[in-house]
């Protein structure tokens, strides 16, 4: 049994660390894969070891087949919906699982509760440590689990934003009932019965989802990616919680590491919008704001033939690609690619500049271009290629919008103003291929395309790139 138990912690070690160092790999993009494979052995082992030597902590579990049917079953699911899901629903996917992590924490503190009721016969002796992670695992775990749904729904299309200042009011009194609730439950003597206790950790739980749902109904689209990192520090936080309850390293290293990532990434996402993260819960500007230059006089735009923007490019020194979540829907990531090649064999210097909240969810443009094996020195984040820009001949903005608005920096009057953006008007020429002028994500207008500066490509993103590149071709 001490045998068991050995090698049951050592594998709760190896694990942890391999989170560490696999956390570590995907700060650079060559290292990512390894990195998320090397995590993933890690928390294979665990389970593993946790299934052939549970018994070395005293657990005797009698519905063993029952849950490696259920892991079973999980690996299959999850393999078929990830080989599945277009590049277009990866944001939507991340947010699926991301509750479904959520709710996993909240259940372990439904279900161990009762459990630390009956084993310790509940006289009145609580372990005050033990109820405090028990409560917030089950607060926490169950805001990210409803909080990521809606989310979910949000990006998919099948959600609308919700706003009025009511629903402030009592999402506020809300999270002042729960952290309340929190103090109430742990007061409480314990002597007064197992069901009334666990009457109020179901209210708890109810709740929970409930603010879940109106925490993330009035956030804007443009805010998604935010909510997305938010919410996935919440459920690394609820993990850890229950890492706490089962003494479990490997779950508290993986839920630290987890809610600490997703924190610093939701202050780098904030950052990038030049917005706190009060302002992103509480404002909202995705959807319907208004500008002081959105409303003088008509606007024409300029369009440019195939023929004139093949030639522009193949004549140029430097070329400058801004990917946006058209480029996603369009699946042109690969003919992107294939663009890049035709330039570069003209001598043309080509590089993507990357803005942190272009797509719908962060590294979203990284992704694709990955998945296109553009290689990793081409993408350039927007800090750097700012400063470029006045030395490029030519900028195309590939079904972007927000992330190129000018008003961002020249239009107080925006709901924008102040969020850093690249600065396409400091490059020499500017062509952007959008299917129509509908608006982006904030839901303002973009002078960008009214700009001198500036010719429309209108089309399907794909389309417009393969017939751009038979005309370079020809060039």
């Amino acid at each position: 049994m001490g045998l068991e138990l050995g090698i049951l912690e050592l594998s709760y070690l190896i694990a942890s660390i391999a989170f560490i160092i696999g956390l570590k790999r995907l700060s650079h993009p060559e290292k990512a894969r390894s990195g998320n494979i090397l995590a993933s052995v890690g928390m294979g082992l665990a389970i593993i070891c946790t299934i052939v030597f549970h018994d070395s902590v005293g657990i005797e579990n009698k519905n063993l087949w029952l849950i490696i049917g259920a892991i079973i079953v999980g690996l299959v699911a999850g393999w078929y919906i990830a080989i599945k899901a277009e590049m277009t629903d990866m944001p939507q996917l991340v947010s699926f699982y991301n509750g479904m992590g959520g709710i996993c924490a909240a259940l372990i503190s439904l279900i161990e509760l009762p459990h630390y009721m009956h084993t310790n016969s509940f006289t009145g002796d609580m372990n005050t440590g033990f109820m405090l992670a028990v409560l917030l695992g089950l607060i926490i775990g169950s805001v990210s689990f409803s909080g990521s749904i809606v989310a979910w729904g949000k990006l998919d299309g099948r959600i609308g934003d919700i706003r009025s200042q009511t629903m402030s009011v009592v999402n506020l009194g809300i999270l002042l009932a729960l952290l309340v609730s929190i103090f109430f439950i742990m007061q409480m003597d314990g002597v007064q019965g197992f069901e009334d206790i666990s009457m109020y950790i179901y209210i708890l739980f109810g709740a929970s989802i409930i603010y879940g749902i109106l925490f993330v109904l009035p956030i804007g689209g443009a805010d998604m990616p935010v909510v997305i990192s938010l919410l996935n520090s919440f459920t690394g936080l609820a993990a850890a919680m229950g890492g706490f309850l089962y003494d479990n390293l490997a779950m508290l290293t993986g839920g630290i590491l987890v809610g600490s990532a997703g924190t610093i990434l939701t202050i780098l996402m904030c950052e990038a919008m030049n917005r706190s993260l009060l302002n992103v819960i509480i404002g909202a500007f995705g959807g319907g704001g208004s500008s002081v230059k959105g409303q003088d006089g008509d606007k024409v735009v300029k369009e440019i033939t195939l023929t004139d923007a093949g030639i522009l490019l193949s004549y140029s020194s430097k070329v400058y690609i801004v990917p946006g979540y058209g480029l996603a829907v369009a699946q042109a990531q690969q003919v992107c690619k294939d663009l890049t090649k035709l330039l570069e064999d003209k001598g043309v210097e080509v590089k993507f500049a990357i803005h942190p909240v272009a797509g719908r969810m962060p590294g979203h443009m990284n992704v694709l271009l990955a998945e296109a094996d553009v290689s990793y020195d081409k993408l350039v984040e927007m800090e750097d290629a700012n400063p470029e820009m006045a030395s490029t001949d030519v900028i195309i903005v590939v079904g972007a919008n927000d992330v190129v608005n000018p008003a961002a920096y020249d239009d107080p009057g925006s709901p924008i103003y102040g969020m850093p953006v690249i600065q396409a008007l400091d490059a020499q020429n500017v062509i952007v291929i959008k299917r129509s002028m509908s608006f982006g994500y904030a839901g303002i207008d973009n002078d960008l395309f009214y700009h001198d500066k500036t010719r429309m490509l209108f089309g399907d993103a794909k389309d417009v790139l393969n017939s751009l590149s038979a005309e370079v071709k020809m060039n």
